[in-house]
């Protein structure tokens, strides 16, 4: 079949890459997907975990996304999110799970993001993934499946102690330590260089790597540990969000303004 779907971020992944995406908590429009482009990233990590976003702004920042050839990923509310499916059909081509606790978390996820026989996705038709071309079922199912990236987040110390189940549970791509909720279950907040930090990365880390799956990371926003981590294995990590980003920019911006004013004087 000829345009064949393609997901970069799993074709990165496949190579031994590493994939790199922006958060997306502010932005509305389908500039943030030129953004990502322009800036090294390859993928579009929608937070409607923690932002106001409307499915049809989903859809349209996803569809500007996918033809940029930029993965529009979504990170949902739960593995019991009823979007998933719609958001799925209408051009996400990656779910994130947040708060994967348990091997049964998995299988949820893996339940709402697979179509059969691993999950129990509905086939629908007219996929954004062919621009809406009418393609034979049995060449469309199998290219979207291939095309989808599913993620879990581990978040919590149950998460960690079961990591090894949640790796195992077939159909998972991308294991996502979420730095910053794990660190505040363990009641050490922002406490990056932790021991049982540590100790959780790499239980994470050696869990992936038994069962096949790309160890992935998000939360600490220093670039340096962003590269530490990427040397230990991370294959998947969230850079920074839009709000981080246009934040850090502007107030650099001003300071260096009242500096060379200061300096000028």
């Amino acid at each position: 079949m000829s345009d064949v779907p393609i997901n970069p971020v799993k074709r990165k992944l496949a190579a031994g890459g590493v994939a790199l995406g922006v958060g997306v908590r502010l932005v509305r429009s389908a500039e943030i997907a030129r953004i990502a482009r322009a800036s090294g990233h390859d993928f579009l990590f929608i937070d409607v975990q923690h932002s106001l976003f409307n499915l049809e702004t989903i859809g349209h920042l996803a569809q500007a996304a996918q033809a940029l050839g930029i993965a529009p990923l979504a990170r949902v509310r739960s593995v019991r999110d009823p979007d998933v499916q719609a958001l799925l059909d209408n051009g996400v081509t990656g779910i994130v799970f947040p708060d994967v606790n348990t091997a049964e978390d998995a299988a949820r996820a893996v339940a709402a993001v697979r179509f059969a026989p691993l999950g129990r996705r509905s086939v629908t038709g007219g996929y954004p993934h062919f621009d809406y071309r009418a393609v034979p079922l049995a060449e469309a199912v199998p290219a979207v499946e291939a095309a989808t990236l599913l993620v879990c987040m581990i978040e919590t110390r149950e998460g960690v102690r079961n990591v090894e189940a949640i790796a195992a549970t077939p159909g998972i791509d991308v294991i996502h330590i979420g730095m910053n909720d794990l660190l505040t279950d363990m009641g050490k907040p922002g406490q990056y260089a932790d021991p049982e930090l540590e100790e959780a990365v790499a239980r994470v880390l050696a869990a992936c790597r038994a069962h096949g799956r790309h160890f992935g990371c998000g939360g600490n926003r220093d670039p340096r540990a962003q590269a530490a981590v990427i040397r230990r294995g991370a294959q998947f990590l969230t850079t920074q969000t839009d709000i981080g980003l246009l934040s850090a920019g502007a107030a650099a911006w001003t300071r260096g303004i009242r500096e060379a004013l200061e300096a000028g004087a």
